[in-house]
């Protein structure tokens, strides 16, 4: 009997640490890592790198996946407060309005447990209601403005091959990820308007959305994933109607994301352009995933804006180990990024290959 018992708790031991994360080692109370989903390329590679990061911290965490539900992370959270966490770490699903978020912290303020959001926007309002809150993200307009520049300055230097027709004014999709999403509208917007700004100084037209029909002069992704999928699948049944055999071909793409920028890839590819000897239509992301840096290399893609994983991982992890050990939650980090006493941006930059 007592070799039974010996047993069990040593499975129970097992378990036990088997619970604590994906390498997550002991010290520094519970960290709970809830992710929107493990699906999106991007905030895979904030978890690989923040994986890291916290294990070398010394910190035993838990990572979470929402699978793009709210009501799941919701109740992820829930059972995670009421197992005695330390402190909680959110990209938070829903981000169309403050309910969700805010519903997160007071849940963790009602225990007193710290939270830190991060990526997906959450209010400066919701975030300073709580003193042991915290947010890391970007300045998401910057990415717009940028990323406009960037698609600007390469349509200006290239005009006359981008105009497959002609006829003087270049035809673009946008493809936005998500609506309600503050990064996707400010992305969706500056893309759009920086790059006419360029054209229009220069004396020439600004773009013109492909589909005169469109009044948001975009398309979303229905499922709010910013996923290849949906931008392959638009792209397709664009090209079944906008061809260069019916004089109308769309000649720029921009993307909110990296994925959706190689959805569209994909689908121009398998109607016979952006490969060797073919039409090659500009294609413009963000995020810089390492897909997006391959097809830059390849060709096949023009550029991109740097959304730093790493740096945003390693943010993250210098607040959570302040905050696990009582310190000021800012100790450590680069004072050029901090804004007020809620958030820390990470800068982007641009990427046109190396």
């Amino acid at each position: 009997m007592k070799k039974l018992i010996s047993i069990l708790c040593a499975m129970a031991m097992i378990l036990s640490l088997a619970a604590c994360g994906d390498g997550g080692s002991a010290g520094g109370g519970k960290v709970a890592v809830f992710y929107y989903t493990y699906g999106d390329t991007y905030i895979s590679s904030v978890r690989a790198a923040l994986d890291k990061d916290l294990t070398d911290a010394g910190v035993n965490f838990t990572d979470y996946d929402g699978n793009n539900n709210q009501t799941t992370q919701t109740e992820q959270i829930t059972t995670a407060l009421s197992s005695g966490v330390s402190l909680l770490i959110v990209n938070v699903v829903d981000t169309g309005s403050d309910d969700a978020a805010k519903n997160i912290v007071d849940l963790a303020k009602a225990q007193n447990v710290p939270v830190i959001f991060f990526n997906r926007s959450v209010s400066e309002e919701v975030v300073s209601a709580y003193d042991k809150a915290a947010f890391v993200g970007t300045d998401y307009e910057m990415a717009g403005h940028m990323q406009g520049k960037m698609v600007g300055d390469y349509v200006l230097a290239n005009y006359d091959a981008i105009d497959l027709n002609g006829d003087g004014v270049i035809s673009y999709v946008m493809f936005k990820g998500q609506e309600g999403n503050a990064e996707a509208i400010a992305r969706t917007q500056y893309g759009q308007e920086d790059a006419d700004a360029v054209l229009t100084a220069a004396g020439k037209p600004a773009l013109q959305f492909y589909d005169s029909a469109n009044a948001n002069k975009y398309l979303v992704d229905q499922g709010g994933a910013w996923s290849q999928s949906a931008a392959n699948d638009y792209m397709q049944t664009i090209l079944s109607q906008y061809s260069e055999a019916n004089n109308n071909m769309v000649e720029l793409i921009i993307a909110n994301n990296d994925e959706m920028a190689l959805g569209s890839i994909a689908g121009l590819q398998n109607g016979g352009y952006n490969v060797d000897g073919a039409t090659f239509i500009p294609v413009f992301g963000v995020d810089a995933t390492d897909a997006a840096k391959d097809a830059i290399s390849a060709g096949t893609m023009v550029g991109t804006i740097k959304q730093d994983a790493e740096g945003m991982a390693s943010t993250i992890q210098k607040i959570t180990s302040n905050m696990l050990a009582g310190s000021e939650k800012f100790n450590s980090v680069d004072a050029a990024n901090v804004v007020g006493t809620w958030r820390v941006n990470i800068p982007y930059a641009t990427y046109l290959g190396e």
